[in-house]
């Protein structure tokens, strides 16, 4: 076996710009807290349970971008351009469809859409009234996240996480104009967040367009995009739906948890909310060593080198203990000061404080899980494993817990909550037995993809 000791090197070089691109587009939703969080507790709790919907439309699209990223990662690898391009054109169908129907949903009944997340009138007002500005953004989201996938996966990752980062940046400032009124702008409040994310994202759609007419990108040929590729798009389906299916459970279940905290009252809604944000931003190291896991682990597959490809697997898997274990640390030294960062309740303040104790146990399971699963497995393409997973820990304990604490047994918040964050723990030993067969060690790419 070749030496390893490009390793580290490599997955700096992919950790730090994914982990930085994740960090920034967590930021949005913290800098949506924060602010809202200084307008009241109902515009910041409103704005956090109608980007659910977003959060939904993202499993769909994640699932056609992982697939494309699983397959891409090999092919690369292998030095095939060409077959890239074609997963690139398939990418665009899957999400382009995707991306109009949440559009047409949001606009067409976005206070039905805020029902499945609150019962509060002046919530599901302020909600609606977001969703029908930012549901304009979901139809480009689709489209750019084809761009920068198949940027991460053809050694431009620096360029994509530049991209995400400028629109980040450019969220952030048109959020504080647009949600107080600055400069001369109207004051929209919660409606200014939804602008704010409509103009980001039209222009990260712009610059995707733009870098990749670079000569080193691969980019869409739009007269053969809708061009079929009869065993590649069946190589893509049986990628992209094991992901659907463990994307929909994991992003369902996960709205679901908000759904049910939203109905156990505002306080918990708003405490939720806010610990959300701040376990979307410490994961963005575990999701950038999970993004870069996939892409080393594939690409040495693909290129047929399967004993490299495994003991990277391997290192990364341990990393990933690390990781969960610094993460929890983050979590307990950050608690006083976000409870400084917020204007909340009392009673609010205290659900928040019990909530960020349960999530530092809850971030040693996520970050495990998602490198080793969504980082090792899948670039292998054992995608079945996770959809089986969630099935039996979040949907056969953790939801059906939480739905009887809440409504049945009437058990207290943080008791709640705590059923929310057991699956991730809980299904840590079933990972490792599923890792230890390497059913993920396998080269998926073909001699001629069409």
């Amino acid at each position: 076996m070749k030496k390893m000791d490009d390793f580290y090197g490599k997955l700096r070089k992919l950790t730090l710009p994914i982990a930085f691109q994740s960090l920034m587009l967590a930021s949005v939703a913290a800098g949506d807290a924060l602010m809202l969080g200084r307008v009241t507790q109902e515009q910041m709790t409103a704005v956090s349970l109608a980007t659910q919907v977003q959060f939904v439309q993202n499993m769909f699209i994640m699932a056609a971008t992982a697939a494309g990223a699983i397959l891409g990662a090999q092919y690369w690898g292998r030095g095939d351009r060409l077959t890239v391009q074609k997963l690139f054109h398939i990418m665009l169908r899957w999400s382009g469809l995707i991306s109009l129907l949440f559009f047409a949903a949001c606009e067409l009944a976005p206070e039905l859409l805020m029902r499945l997340f609150s019962h509060d009138s002046p919530i599901i007002e302020i909600g609606s009234g977001y969703l029908r500005i930012a549901g304009f953004s979901y139809l480009l989201t689709g489209i750019s996240q084809c761009y920068l996938t198949t940027m991460k996966v053809t050694d431009h990752v620096g360029p994509c996480a530049w991209i995400s980062s400028s629109a980040v940046v450019l969220n952030l400032i048109l959020n504080a104009v647009f949600i107080f009124g600055l400069i001369g702008a109207p004051r929209m409040e919660a409606r200014g967040a939804a602008l704010a994310t409509t103009i980001s994202r039209a222009a990260e759609l712009a610059l995707c367009i733009v870098l990749s007419a670079g000569k080193s990108y691969v980019r869409p040929a739009w007269n053969r995009l809708l061009e079929k590729q009869k065993q590649l798009s069946a190589d893509f389906r049986k990628q992209c739906i094991p992901l659907l299916g463990g994307g929909l459970l994991w992003g369902i279940g996960f709205t679901s948890y908000t759904a049910i905290m939203g109905h156990m009252g505002t306080d918990a809604a708003a405490a939720n909310s806010v610990a959300a944000v701040v376990r979307d931003l410490i994961c963005c190291v575990c999701n950038g060593v999970g993004s870069a896991a996939g892409i080393m682990v594939g690409n040495e597959l693909g290129a047929g080198d399967l004993e490299k490809g495994k003991a990277y697997g391997i290192r990364l898997m341990k990393l990933s203990y690390v990781i969960g274990i610094a993460s929890t640390a983050v979590v307990l030294a950050l608690t006083p000061l976000v409870l400084r960062m917020v204007i909340l309740t009392e009673n609010a303040q205290r659900y928040l404080t019990g909530m960020m104790v349960i999530m530092a146990v809850y971030m040693i399971g996520r970050s495990v899980n998602t490198v080793t699963i969504n980082g090792v497995l899948d670039g292998g393409g054992d995608t079945v494993f996770d959809m089986y997973s969630l099935a039996v820990c979040m949907w056969g304990i953790a939801v059906p817990l939480a739905l009887l604490g809440a409504f049945v047994f009437h058990w207290p918040v943080l008791a709640v909550y705590a059923c929310t964050c057991l699956d991730e723990v809980g299904k840590i030993p079933w990972v490792m037995i599923r890792f230890r067969k390497y059913k993920w060690v396998q080269n998926l790419t073909r001699e001629q993809a069409d």
